[in-house]
């Protein structure tokens, strides 16, 4: 194994069992086989069994942050599972080089009736920490999980986040040489999501520590993770650079999953607008944009009867809710009344969205906001990325200059 690795995965697979009478008597039977040198034929699967994870193979280098994304169900954490000890594969190689510190599930490695003072020692334990060495970082583990009085009540009385909040502060006082979060971090709130970024950000720099991640925090992401997987029924269809990784996440999967759904439902509203067209500078039409950049909005009607009045709207969503929305009635905007087929567009100058995936709805009303002809999800998603010469989520117009 290359020096500069901390971790290898060549052609891995694991697979589960659907049925847990049938689970229970492949295990018996591979066991028994092992046994008397026969091999447990644990490539081949068997009736009830699929692949959880099947054939992924990946690096991760000393210093390097991996992304894992996928729809739920991909395979995300069985992988961590894996690269953990805690399962062994069906096929292929996993290779790590150094400790691993893991957090994969809330209040995994703590006894509910004992204390948290107590299960710092446990879980300590389980990771491979003596007990000298938790003495010496007890002070400093507490201080970091930050649950106060806590410490000493037993952990069955726990929220998740406080048992978040103690998992990883023992997790990353390990000094691990790698680190494996789920999604489990997304539990805990803004502020300790901060403070355990930082931390991961500073043993990084200072030990030369890799991580792997698993999240749907496209933010996270982009920020922290220089390269990203993506998972789909256990496979890897995508590897390489993290950006590259959410749109092709957002454009290939998600996008299948929402049209799927939608055709479960039909809208029984008037479909008024036929298309909805993004449209950057040069006149491309696009299904991405850089924040800030300018951007015309199309929409295609087509309407039998006339429309008084008609006011258009569209709503942009993050995955915390309504973000913002552009409608003519907000301007002020007077439109004429229309028939038969037509376009109406909105110039944006400036679209300063924040970098994300944005699903959007849309509205014609008559007259008022009050009388809804038509309200409709679209399927697609607008990217909003970060342009090449910015760092965050937004870029601001500015003006430098010396004054003497």
């Amino acid at each position: 194994m290359d020096e500069e690795l901390a971790i290898k995965v060549e052609h891995v697979s694991k697979k589960y069992c659907k049925s847990i009478k049938r689970s229970m008597w492949y295990g018996i039977k591979d066991i028994t086989r092992n046994i008397v040198g026969l091999g447990s034929h644990s490539e081949k699967l068997r009736k009830d069994e699929f692949w959880a994870v099947n054939d992924v193979s990946f690096e991760v280098k000393k210093g390097e942050i991996l992304g894992i994304i996928g729809p739920n169900g991909s395979g995300k954490t069985t992988l961590l599972k894996l690269l953990n000890g805690i399962f062994w594969p069906d096929k292929g190689k996993i290779t790590i080089k150094g400790k691993v510190g893991a957090l994969i599930e809330v209040g995994a490695g703590f006894h509910p009736m004992l204390t948290g003072r107590q299960n710092v020692y446990i879980n300590g334990a389980i990771l491979g920490m003596n007990k000298k060495e938790i003495d010496e970082k007890f002070d400093s583990i507490i201080k970091f999980a930050d649950i106060g009085d806590f410490i000493d009540v037993p952990v069955k009385y726990y929220s998740s986040g406080m048992f978040i909040r103690l998992g990883f502060a023992v997790a990353v006082h390990r000094d691990p040489d790698i680190l494996l979060v789920d999604e489990v971090l997304a539990v805990g709130d803004r502020n300790f999501q901060i403070k355990c970024f930082r931390k991961m950000h500073e043993l990084k720099k200072t030990q030369d520590m890799s991580i792997v991640i698993v999240s749907h925090n496209e933010y996270v992401m982009r920020e922290y993770c220089k390269t990203c997987i993506v998972l789909n029924k256990g496979k890897n269809i995508f590897y390489g650079e993290s950006e590259a990784a959410i749109s092709f996440y957002i454009n290939n999967i998600v996008k299948e999953r929402e049209i799927r759904e939608q055709n479960k439902e039909a809208i029984h509203n008037k479909e008024i607008i036929k298309e909805i067209s993004f449209i950057d500078s040069l006149g491309n039409i696009v299904q991405t944009i850089p924040t800030g950049e300018k951007l015309i909005i199309e929409f295609d009607y087509e309407t039998k009867e006339k429309i008084r009045s008609p006011i258009f709207g569209i709503s942009f969503y993050d995955y915390q809710g309504l973000f913002t929305g552009f409608w003519n009635s907000y301007e002020n905007i007077k439109l004429p009344d229309i028939i038969n087929k037509g376009k109406i567009r909105v110039t944006i100058n400036n679209f300063d969205l924040p970098v994300g995936s944005y699903r959007y709805a849309v509205v014609v009303c008559e007259e008022e906001e009050s009388n809804v002809l038509e309200w409709r999800d679209f399927e697609e998603k607008l990217i909003v990325e970060r342009p090449q010469n910015t760092r965050g989520l937004l870029k601001l117009k500015q003006t430098w200059e010396v004054i003497k």
